[in-house]
């Protein structure tokens, strides 16, 4: 291991790959900020150039760069405008959109960037460390196990809801559940629920649903409020995080920066996976006073998503280098360039090839600091957005909002869904409606219907979840994360009911 560091680092610190390492992070972070281009789009454009380069090395440092870049700036549309920008990014919305209404957006956009950076650094660490021995536990997940662990994101829902709004939350699930259905089904390469429209055998697109849900309803609302056009003033308050922000903020990076790289090491999980748990987890076990605060600014809800999206982003490249099985469509796409750079990806690569294996996770560390010194001092500008008044900044959210359902299945029919849903959506939000779970259900949905049917398919029904243990504990871990809040709450009503009879 001492040696492939070694070897790691001559690599990784030649002239030629810190400018990549430089170059991918500038193009990711600018890349991760528009809406609905997003990592997989521009690492597909860029695969030419890469391997025109003829040095796997660099052409794989580049690309990486581009991949966590596109993560760590996603997070900027998310707190700004309310337009994720990646879907690894929605749950940063959550809470960091509210800190940028209440005049805290310098602070959001520093805690995005201390946790994006803790938590790429933390999992290219556990990378290091791991990646041999994590590269057999993969192996150990089958279609069971998948479904298993959808359930257990599904599960959790109850913590997007706010108070006394669980009831909305699992009706918005349900009906992200039935979207996930339209299209091709996993049993029958045959369209359901299309009403005929060709262009909906394909199911809705992801990015589409993404600004429906969140981008378009808030520029009607911004049409809807007039009183809300004005920008606020150009002062940017509040960068610095205090020390109790710090104190309180720590152990929830180091909690999520693990469980998200754990996470992005099973294919298929990925980075969006990762944030909504990491954000579910620390809601469900903060405290009953903070837990109120989560969805209205909370900075524990902000840089929970960040540290564990950035954390399994790195861990995806686990199964990535030393198995060959790409964990998302963005490593897919990493896969596909590897082999055309004649780069067989496996449990040998650490062996035969060790100069690439080794300098790709070095550059992880260059690559983090890279982004935190280009993100930082920028914070101050970039929150300038908000002091654009918003007569102006309304166009600007439509533009990108329409560019990215657009560019996301390049169809013009995305368009018209993404008016009709934006419109649905804005109603459901004046009516309280929660929306993230919608969009939860609907990514969710699709995955947990793929692993539901090749199960049911190789053990000949449901017989699967007694008889792989793994199955078993998750499912039995999705009931005790359904039944523990309402085991709270009766504690809590119980408590309070001792204090009124004692008094």
């Amino acid at each position: 291991m001492l040696e492939g560091l070694l070897i790691g680092l001559q690599t990784a610190f030649s002239l030629q790959n810190l400018l990549m390492v430089i170059a991918g992070c500038l193009i990711g972070t600018f890349i991760g900020m528009l809406p609905g281009l997003g990592p997989m789009s521009i690492i597909a454009i860029m695969i030419p150039v890469a391997i025109s380069m003829g040095d796997p090395s660099a052409a794989l440092i580049l690309l990486a760069g581009v991949y966590y870049g596109a993560i760590f700036g996603g997070s900027t549309s998310s707190i700004l405008l309310n337009a994720p920008g990646v879907a690894g990014t929605v749950a940063s919305s959550f809470d960091g959109y509210p800190m940028a209404r209440q005049g805290k957006a310098g602070k959001a956009l520093t805690i995005a960037a201390i946790a994006s950076f803790a938590g790429g650094t933390i999992g290219a660490i556990l990378l290091m460390v791991f990646a041999p021995a994590l590269s057999s536990v993969a192996l150990l997940f089958h279609s069971a196990e998948y479904f298993a662990l959808m359930v257990v994101g599904l599960s959790a829902i109850a913590a997007f809801a706010g108070s006394g709004q669980v009831a909305k939350a699992l009706i918005m699930t349900i009906l992200g559940l039935i979207m996930a259905t339209v299209g091709e089904g996993a049993l029958f390469n045959l369209p359901r629920f299309t009403m005929g429209i060709m262009d909906l055998q394909s199911g809705f697109g992801f990015i589409t649903l993404a600004m429906a849900m969140f981008a378009l309803p808030e520029a009607l609302f911004l049409v809807l409020k007039p009183k809300n056009l004005q920008g606020d003033d150009g002062e940017i308050k509040d960068l610095r995080i205090t020390k109790d922000e710090a104190k309180a903020i720590a152990p929830v990076i180091g909690r999520q920066s693990t469980q998200g790289f754990f996470i992005g090491v099973l294919p298929g999980a990925g980075a969006t996976i990762a944030s909504f748990l990491g954000y579910a987890v620390e809601r469900n076990i903060a405290p009953k006073k903070e837990q109120e605060e989560f969805g209205k600014g909370s900075i524990k809800g902000l840089a929970a998503p960040e540290a564990a999206n950035n954390a399994a982003c790195t861990g995806s490249f686990v199964p990535l280098l030393t198995l060959g099985i790409p964990g998302s469509g963005t490593t897919a796409i990493l896969l596909g360039a590897l082999i055309a750079l004649n780069v067989t990806p496996g449990p040998r690569l650490m062996i035969d090839e060790p100069q690439i294996f080794w300098a790709v996770i070095m550059s992880m560390f260059i690559g983090n600091l890279v982004l935190l010194i280009l993100n930082l001092p920028l914070i101050p500008y970039i929150a300038k957005v908000l002091a654009v008044p918003r007569n102006y900044l309304i166009p600007f959210i439509l533009f990108f909002t329409l560019m990215g359902a657009y560019i996301g299945q390049n169809n013009a029919t995305e368009l018209l869904i993404l008016v009709g849903f934006g419109v649905c959506a804005t109603a459901l939000k004046f009516a309280d409606y929660p929306l993230a779970p919608l969009l939860i259900g609907f990514i969710l949905g699709g995955m947990m219907e793929d692993n539901f049917a090749r199960s049911m398919q190789l053990y000949d029904g449901i017989g699967f979840i007694w008889e792989r243990p793994m199955t078993l504990a998750l499912l039995v871990i999705a009931v005790l994360l359904v039944l523990l809040p309402s085991y709270r709450a009766r504690r809590a009503r119980a408590r309070a009911a001792g204090i009124a009879d004692g008094d």
